[in-house]
């Protein structure tokens, strides 16, 4: 008989041991894996995905489900436990759009509250559960993504040419006036003096948005 499945208390999120990551629709089910996936960001680099499930096989072997930061947003697949090393996460992000705003908590407790720029009606911001995928710095602050930017694991719905292929983000904007308003073809605008406040906030970090 297999072992108990391990219980994921909290948020964790999973770091690939290897660039080309084999994974599996359904766990368990063969011995040869359904894709392999590309688990470098556009540097190269090998960040976080986040863990949204775990499960044993009937060999008592662990899996986990992985969000993947690619479209359609949300699409998930399963990895062999040892393909990969846990990380907690004690920080997350809420973006409501009703109320244009983002908290950001850090052990359940709320550290920033901001008043942000949303997505306009004809690009909204999407909504769902996605996390911080990219971490991107500029040069100058006043730039079009401000200060840097958290590129996340999901996509526009309205844009596919754009740069990064829609992908969404939260990212700085040097004008205060953007607060509160729908402005952006999608991302979450911070203004710049409070992006600087999230600027630690790690890759895999769950981002909620809200509508």
């Amino acid at each position: 008989m297999p072992g108990p499945v391990p219980k994921l208390r909290g948020n964790y999120a999973a770091v690939p041991l290897r660039s080309q990551l084999p994974m599996w629709h359904t766990p368990g089910t063969s011995a040869v894996a359904d894709f392999t996936f590309d688990t470098r960001d556009p540097f190269g680099r090998i960040p976080p995905l986040l863990v949204n499930g775990v499960q044993a096989d009937p060999s008592g072997r662990v899996w986990y489900r992985l969000i993947l930061p690619i479209r359609p947003n949300g699409i998930t697949a399963w990895v062999q436990g040892d393909e990969v090393r846990l990380v907690r996460r004690h920080e997350r992000i809420v973006v409501d759009l009703s109320e244009r705003t983002l908290r950001h908590f850090v052990k359940k407790r709320l550290a920033e509250r901001f008043t942000v720029g949303i997505g306009t009606p004809e690009t909204p911001t999407a909504t769902g559960r996605f996390f911080v995928w990219l971490r991107v710095s500029y040069s100058s602050p006043d730039g079009p993504y401000g200060v840097f930017a958290l590129g996340l694991s999901g996509f526009s719905s309205a844009l596919t040419g754009w740069p990064g292929g829609g992908r969404l983000a939260i990212h700085g904007t040097a004008d205060p006036g953007d607060r509160g308003q729908q402005v952006s073809h999608g991302c979450v605008r911070v203004y710049n003096p409070e992006m600087l406040e999230l600027q630690g906030v790690p890759l895999g970090t769950p981002v909620i948005i809200r509508p």
